[in-house]
């Protein structure tokens, strides 16, 4: 039989090595929660950003126009308001051969106007706005459509812009062009240092395209079209767009 005292003296160490080895469990549970979401090997990286610049003609030109009057009541306005825009809208279509799709109704509302007399608030009328956006896809007609929106008396011209209107194969080539001078810069960097470089660890890009010049031709139709002018001269300019792409490669 063994002894009392041996007995103890096991199951104390026993008890003594356990406790140890839970210590050891707790503690490495502490240290592996401040690493949540991190590999337990950090490979080491570098990151690198690069530009791609493309410039493109303009394909499209967005425009708006619009009419807004005053009457002494609702249905005066909305009658010289319809006969306004409704002129318009066939123009663009039969004349301009405008698609229905690419003209856009953008706003229509109705205002009631007062005037102060003596501290009161009188009624004097009703305003009546409608304004629709024309997407244009022939250029050309640009300048002929403002100079027929100002003879039909259209009041609220304005916002024209030109844009690329499928920009996606500009995009790639910009995103081409920033990738390959990441790569470019991320190799000269690796050759100066004395390091190799490895697989792609991660990639990200941003956008910027810069829109052509924008043109608000209110004034300027104001004072030629709408009094029976020269149509104005319009420059489409041109569309940058710049990809910029952060790239992160793995040192070995």
């Amino acid at each position: 039989m063994i002894p009392n005292k041996i007995v103890s003296i096991f199951v104390g160490v026993f008890l003594t090595l356990g406790s140890v080895y839970l210590a050891l469990l707790s503690w490495n549970a502490v240290k592996a929660h401040d690493y949540i979401g991190v590999s337990p090997k950090t490979p080491h990286s570098i990151s690198i950003t690069g530009e791609g610049k493309i410039t493109g003609v303009p394909d499209v030109a967005k425009i708006q126009l619009g009419y807004s009057i005053v009457k002494n009541t609702v249905a005066e306005a909305q009658k010289d308001n319809t006969a306004k825009m409704n002129g318009m809208v066939e123009k663009l279509k039969k004349d301009f051969k405008i698609d229905a799709q690419d003209i856009k109704t953008l706003n229509y509302s109705i205002t009631p106007q007062y005037d102060w007399v003596t501290g009161r608030q009188i009624l004097k009328g009703y305003t009546v706005s409608q304004e629709v956006s024309v997407k244009l896809r022939d250029l050309d007609k640009v300048s002929q459509i403002l100079d027929a929106a100002g003879q039909i008396g259209m009041n609220q011209v304005g916002s024209l812009s030109f844009e690329i209107d499928q920009p996606e194969q500009l995009k790639q080539q910009a995103r081409e062009a920033a990738i390959k001078q990441a790569k470019d810069k991320a190799d000269t960097l690796a050759e100066v240092v004395g390091v190799k470089l490895g697989k792609i660890i991660s990639f990200s890009e941003s956008t910027n395209q810069t829109p052509a010049p924008y043109y608000d031709n209110y004034r300027k139709l104001e004072s030629s079209a709408a009094i029976g002018g020269a149509s104005p001269m319009i420059e489409v300019g041109s569309n940058e767009i710049t990809i910029i792409a952060t790239v992160e490669y793995e040192i070995l």
